[in-house]
């Protein structure tokens, strides 16, 4: 029950098939409806378009479809169209997180802000480009999570179960967005223990990557609550898990997989808990090394090249990455309290797996 399946527990009941369809049928009808109001909004719908359907490893509508399959629900399109929404949520946070970070890249091609900086420059259009970049990235991602609840309400699913599982969805997405404020407050005030840094972990990214996704499932299904309990003691640990494991790619991950500059975190100046447990344990000419690089965002390939070596030697990658492995089999101890779908069940060890030995 340890093992990764050969057999991704995404595309397992053809599920990213699936989901992808879902995605392109929906995003086809709202493109239709921007177009007939306005031929300006074109661009607006293929960047959507391009965002949503361009990447992406649907890990939030995976963990949502095998939480509500663990609970007894019953195989459907609709319901693989609800969890399909959690995609919208993920590119609404995605795109804001961006342009607060002022990251150039996602997965590889141009983070959404400067995408539209690009079009208004090549367009020769009046006023500053970067400016109409932030307005089109913040009004992107808004409409994004306007469409995540299009998206729910109108995947063909009883009135009944979409009102079980609205609080849910609801929830999830207010932690995400005040942990997104929470992020950014951290970055100003310079709070760098490791206690903040899991709070903000927590709620910008864990709960809203595993344990809503999961009990969105159950929501879904009319859960009982023993196994709403296990989701979340299997939930919580693993999307810490996750979230550590972002942090250790955000520093030391192969930019020809991450789809982001080596060392990006470093040059946005992101108090992870990977950075926190560097700053406790550093000495103070690594403290004030790292300090100093962190958050420059003119910080070049050597001066990536010293911080990884700070933090490395200071002890804190050996750190995290045994809380990765602590968390995960805390996660895994979970799922062998409560009775669930068999395939379910594996598929969720086999994703816990996946979610935190990634490379990507």
């Amino acid at each position: 029950m340890t093992h990764a399946a050969p057999v991704s527990p995404v595309d397992r009941a053809g599920l990213r098939q699936r989901v992808e369809k879902s995605l392109t049928e929906f995003l086809a009808g709202q493109r239709g409806w921007l177009t007939t109001l306005d031929e300006g909004l074109v661009p607006v719908a293929e960047a959507i378009e391009a965002f949503v359907l361009g990447g992406g490893k649907r890990l939030r509508p995976a963990f949502g479809y095998w939480g509500y399959r663990g609970a007894g629900g019953v195989d459907s399109d609709q319901v693989v169209a609800a969890l399909a929404a959690l995609e919208f949520v993920q590119a609404s946070a995605l795109i804001h997180d961006d342009l607060m970070d002022r990251s150039d890249t996602r997965r590889g091609e141009p983070a959404v802000h400067r995408r539209f900086a690009a079009r208004h420059r090549e367009a020769g259009w009046g006023g500053d480009p970067d400016g109409f970049g932030d307005a089109a990235a913040i009004l992107l991602g808004d409409l994004c999570l306007v469409w995540s609840d299009e998206l729910l309400h109108s995947a063909g699913l009883d009135p009944r179960t979409v009102a079980r599982a609205r609080p849910v969805f609801d929830e999830m997405r207010t932690e995400v967005t005040v942990g997104q404020y929470l992020d950014v407050l951290t970055q100003a005030t310079g709070d760098t223990s490791r206690e903040r840094a899991g709070k903000v972990a927590r709620y910008k990214s864990a709960k809203y990557t595993v344990e809503r996704p999961l009990l969105l499932g159950a929501a879904l299904a009319d859960a009982p609550a023993e196994v709403i309990a296990a989701y979340s003691a299997y939930g919580l640990p693993l999307g810490e898990a996750f979230q550590l494991r972002d942090d250790v790619l955000g520093v030391f991950g192969d930019p020809e997989r991450t789809g982001k500059p080596a060392g990006d975190d470093l040059r946005e100046g992101k108090r992870t808990y990977l950075v926190a447990a560097a700053l406790e344990t550093v000495d103070e000419a690594g403290r004030d090394l790292l300090l100093a690089g962190l958050g420059d965002p003119g910080l070049d390939t050597e001066g990536v090249r010293r911080l990884r070596e700070v933090i490395t030697a200071s002890g804190a990658l050996d750190s995290t990455e045994q809380r990765i492995a602590t968390l995960t089999e805390n996660a895994l101890a979970a799922l062998t309290t409560v009775d669930l779908d068999t395939e379910a069940r594996q598929s969720l060890v086999d994703l816990a797996i996946a979610a935190t030995r990634r490379t990507d």
